[in-house]
């Protein structure tokens, strides 16, 4: 047998971090001694959205979906001892991105790091946020700015580094299609390269430059061919976008540069270890192909529904991809489905629709106006409550939640509290503490001044790169950052999408939807007002509103009238609504793990309004020690990932009111 030539492994990483610098440092380091290959930095929530862990809105979120970086101290504790030169990092990081890579620049400068040669990341998609995530601070335009200085700075100054991830992955999260995902991510990519190039920052002859440093960040599903057509349908478009809009010659720079990860909210809190033969599915997709190989990969735990995943989890994700890669012969071939005429077909069908959907946004000028008009939002939500409701009637199957429910007891969740990590609820307090710290001992009038050049520099047009910079250097934090661009581009609320999306769940006679709207109008007739009205709310910094939007569709369709201002609003603000619009009921969505600092201030701030009627239903991802002390302290009903029957709930909420009007159920 004639020895094969192998090709070189993926980047393989795990996305990480938690509580403190220190903590991820120590964490990033006994990952990359266990064979990871690069860095896949999580932030926290605040240090995403551009506030400090002092910030009102910071409460209950310091620390808890990443690690919280508020100035240049803690980037260095967050690499200390990792040579950064050598490193290939991501950073999901995107309306602070220009922030964040700053830090990293200045860290590595202190390093000893030549800058020229630092590789890895920031994400910076600004558009999946106001889509899907909800990490973002400025309007679109100034948005847009900040990326277009970024990319022309880091062309010039940091050549091997991707100064944007053009983001797919959070659009299927939110309900996107294979069609919908490609065809918004192309769309965005699109938009930033026309900003790019009509910036004037970067001379025609370095567009190819401009391109060849575009990468993309895709979502893998269980639909294992059509996920692994989806990604041999990106190459083409992206070779085709890149060459007849751009005049790219260079099929090296026109290459199609993507990281995975997989389907992480298409993980079950129901027999989670059916999570592991999903992963293993999902990474083959974008693995098997050689024409279409991921660059990077990186695995969510088995458990991550249930909560925060232990070190051993991530390790064992990472052993996935390890023994994908070295010990079977998958690097040994060329592509393997080259030539198959099934696999072509389903690629030629996904690229003409993607295509004319692409042309679609064009004709609404690109997609910033189709963001801002909403058009983008609504379609993602229409196409999210039409898959909720195929799982619901049973006609997508889930394993272990709608079908092949019955199950031995596993020893994996045996103990639910210790099967994920919990972050110290004393965490939060120390870095306040550090933070005041650092302010006492920086140089206040440095500061000042570098955020006062910042101000001017925003108000013009040059580039805003080097002003940020001179803000680390001189101590700056995140929050001041933040706010002095706030000074100057204010903030934007994003659409929600859900006024304007269709009725996906039948309602005649005899159906589930039915009863549970007849039952909603006798409540309503017996409370002695014209509709019951229900407010659902994201309390704290959790963007992702996927989940609030389908209970709002799908108690408007059961009949309630709904309140829903979006995400990003505090307990005062929630509380002052469901006053003001005398509510039935509040509906409180959290899935960073802020519930038990959150929840019970929602109460509280209730009970001294005088509010003593109006139940408080939670949902998110909430260990079950967890949902009983919010029980205990009052909440009516608390949801979790295995409640996947959303009238069902909306029946359950119509029941609570019910029960707090002391009427029979």
């Amino acid at each position: 047998m004639t020895e094969r030539q192998k090709d070189r492994p993926w980047l393989m990483r795990t996305y990480a971090g938690h509580s403190t610098a220190e903590a991820s440092n120590e964490l990033y380091r006994r990952n990359l001694a266990k064979g990871q290959t690069g860095l896949s930095v999580a932030f926290d929530l605040p240090t995403q959205t551009g506030y400090d862990p002092d910030h009102v809105l910071a409460r209950g979120e310091v620390g808890r979906v990443g690690v919280p970086v508020a100035h240049l101290g803690d980037m260095r504790r967050l690499f200390q001892d990792i040579p950064l030169e050598q490193m290939n990092t991501s950073m999901t990081i995107n309306a602070t991105a220009m922030w964040l890579l700053a830090l990293y620049e200045v860290v590595a400068e202190e390093q000893g790091a030549d800058v020229a040669k630092l590789q890895g990341t920031t994400q910076n998609d600004i558009v999946k946020e106001y889509l899907s995530r909800g990490t973002h601070v400025f309007p679109p335009g100034p948005s847009l700015r900040l990326t277009t200085d970024m990319i022309a700075y880091t062309v010039a100054r940091i050549p091997k580094w991707n100064p944007i991830n053009i983001c797919s992955y959070h659009l299927q999260e939110a309900g996107a299609t294979p069609v919908q995902e490609i065809a918004y991510a192309m769309s965005t990519a699109i938009a930033v390269l026309d900003a790019v190039r009509d910036s004037g920052q970067v001379p025609q002859e370095r567009m190819g430059d401009v391109v060849a440093r575009i990468s993309f960040f895709v979502n893998a599903g269980v639909r294992f061919i059509e996920e692994m057509c989806k990604m041999r349908a990106f190459t083409r478009i992206w070779d085709r976008v890149t060459r007849e809009r751009y005049g790219i010659e260079d099929a090296k720079q026109r290459r199609f540069r993507y990281g995975v990860q997989v389907n992480s909210l298409g993980l079950t809190e129901a027999q989670p270890e059916n999570n592991v033969q999903r992963i293993v599915l999902e990474m083959l997709a974008v693995t098997l192909g050689k024409d279409a190989r991921a660059r990077a990969v990186q695995l969510p735990a088995w458990n991550e529904a249930l909560g925060l995943p232990r070190p051993w989890d991530q390790q064992w994700s990472l052993r996935i991809q390890q023994v994908l890669a070295h010990e079977s012969d998958l690097l040994e071939y060329e592509d393997i489905f080259r030539g198959s005429h099934v696999i072509e077909a389903k690629v030629d069908e996904l690229v003409a629709e993607a295509s004319a959907e692409i042309e679609r946004v064009q004709e609404m000028g690109g997609a910033i106006p189709a963001v801002e008009s909403g058009y983008l939002k609504s379609q993602l939500v229409s196409s999210h409550a039409l898959r909720r409701a195929r799982i619901e009637s049973g006609e997508e199957k889930v394993v272990g939640v709608n079908s092949y429910e019955t199950s031995e007891p596993s020893p994996l969740t045996a103990d639910l509290d210790t099967a994920i990590m919990t972050v110290d609820p004393a965490n939060e307090a120390r870095v306040v503490e550090a933070l005041e710290t650092w302010r006492a001992e920086r140089d206040d009038a440095r500061a000042k001044a570098a955020l006062e050049a910042l101000k001017a520099t925003a108000a013009g047009d040059a580039n805003l790169m080097e002003a940020t910079l001179e803000c680390a250097r001189a101590g700056v934090t995140t929050g001041e950052w933040s706010f002095a661009l706030r000074d100057v581009f204010g903030e934007f609320r994003a659409p929600t999408g859900v006024s304007s999306a269709p009725v996906a769940v039948a309602a005649e006679e005899g159906t589930p939807l039915a009863g549970v709207r007849a039952k909603v109008a006798a409540t309503a007739e017996a409370l002695g007002v014209g509709k019951l009205r229900l407010l659902v709310g994201k309390p704290g910094l959790d963007g992702h509103s996927n989940g609030a939007e389908q209970i709002a569709v799908r108690a408007r369709d059961a009949g309630f009238e709904v309140v829903y201002q979006g995400i990003r609003l505090t307990p005062e603000q929630i509380v002052s609504a469901a006053v003001a619009e005398d509510v039935h009921c509040v509906g409180l969505s959290i899935l960073s793990g802020s519930h038990g600092e959150l929840v019970p201030d929602v109460l509280r701030r209730l009970r001294r309004a005088g509010v003593s009627d109006v139940p408080v239903i939670v949902g998110g991802i909430i260990p079950t020690a967890d949902a009983e002390e919010l029980k205990a302290q009052g909440v009516a009903a608390v949801f979790t990932p295995k409640d996947f029957g959303i009238t069902e709930m909306i029946g359950r909420i119509a029941d609570e009111i019910r029960l707090a009007h002391n009427l029979e159920v």
